[in-house]
């Protein structure tokens, strides 16, 4: 995308944009869950599960008020609080959502207006806050489910294996005396994209619930991806990834499953500088000219969260084309090599990442970390535009 000199971009402050900005195409969106929602119909003869689209983290850094129109066929959405549960109610989402990391305390969690709410039940500290709530209480119409979460290998929240049996029964007694609609079972897998862990923590799983009615939830874009067929048998998945266009799987890039990257992040081009043989480019002169050489200098720095440590070889997009990064990232610039750019100057837009070309997942290998890290770091002076709105 190259705006003119003196393009503007549509803005709430109508003002032209003078740094990095992301791009966010809904239409993506939209594609990916109708190819994740595919993968699962194929599966599995019988009724495919339902589709929880994971919007923690503000949409994976996307922006809920642009995902949420493009997941209208997801059946439910899944968020961390009651505070982004009411945001979407705000918006006008009226199916299920999953607060994934409920304070039962949280007045908001008693509003109707979040109804109908699913909640996961990680420890016996929240069990018992819905038995003090229930109590002396007439149940009328119910519509808070509860899932039950074990810890798994993962361990990071969780009920153990332990105490689960008895966590599930007073969930369950709660459940009949009217106060919940239901429990199920949920699980978040440590290695999903690894085969031989995910068929161990899935046997794991189905050996700690044996005997214990209720509805599964344990599949995320990781295990979907990788074995379908066995994610198809399950009652809800959850995709947060893979849903924004982005693999989960190593060493393969969205594009490859299919999916389109729902992000893109872009900067313009503001200073050209002729450097001499023997010039230095960025702090401490890790990188010098061996010979004569154009570069420009790009306002997209780690304070816009672009990553800082990249390997050398990296590149941007100038033109469509790849443009090594020069030196050392600082917080507000970096700086690329123009020699065979001839066409591209000073107002330019680069792509630093989210295109096919370019994907994220390459970007994140360049920086020694995971794609879900890059779409959450873009820090909040860069603005989330709705793709073609400018």
């Amino acid at each position: 995308m190259r705006p003119g000199a003196n393009a503007c971009r549509a803005r709430p402050s109508d003002a032209c944009l003078d740094g990095a900005y992301l791009s966010v195409d809904p239409t993506a969106i939209t594609h990916n869950l109708h190819v994740l929602r595919a993968k699962l119909a194929g599966g599995h003869p019988g009724q495919p599960p339902r589709f929880w689209a994971v919007l923690k983290a503000d949409a994976y850094g996307h922006g809920i008020e642009h995902v949420l129109p493009a997941i209208a066929n997801a059946d439910g959405v899944a968020v961390m609080t009651a505070s982004e549960a009411q945001r979407c109610r705000r918006m006008g989402w009226a199916k299920p959502i999953l607060v994934m990391s409920p304070d039962i305390s949280d007045p908001q969690m008693t509003s109707p207006d979040l109804d109908p709410l699913h909640l996961v039940i990680t420890c016996a500290e929240q069990v018992e806050q819905l038995e003090r709530s229930a109590a002396g209480v007439k149940t009328g119409v119910v519509s808070r489910f509860a899932w039950l979460r074990f810890s798994g290998e993962l361990h990071h929240a969780g009920v153990s294996a332990n105490d689960y049996a008895n966590a599930y029964l007073r969930l369950s007694t709660l459940a009949a005396d009217g106060h919940l609609r239901g429990t199920g079972h949920l699980l978040h897998y440590a290695s999903a994209e690894h085969a031989p862990a995910l068929a161990q923590e899935r046997m794991a799983f189905g050996r700690l619930i044996a005997g214990l009615p209720g509805q599964i939830c344990t599949e995320n874009s990781a295990a979907l991806l990788l074995d379908g067929r066995e994610a198809a048998r399950t009652d809800w998945v959850r995709s947060g990834i893979a849903l924004y266009g982005v693999s989960p799987l190593s060493g393969i890039d969205g594009a490859e499953l299919g999916l389109r990257p729902a992000m893109t992040l872009q900067a313009p081009i503001i200073a050209l500088q002729t450097l001499k043989a023997g010039d230095s480019v960025g702090y401490n002169g890790v990188y010098r000219t061996e010979r004569a050489r154009r570069i420009g200098l790009v306002r997209c720095g780690y304070a816009d969260g672009y990553p800082r440590n990249l390997q050398d070889g990296c590149y941007v997009l100038a033109g469509g084309r790849p443009s090594k990064i020069l030196g050392r990232v600082s917080m507000d610039t970096l700086a690329i090599d123009l020699d065979e750019h001839a066409g591209n100057g000073l107002g330019d837009y680069v792509t630093l990442w989210g295109t096919m070309a370019l994907p994220v997942e390459r970007v994140a290998l360049w920086a020694g970390t995971i794609a879900a890290q890059l779409l959450t770091a873009a820090t909040a002076r860069v603005p989330r535009l709705r793709a073609g709105n400018g």
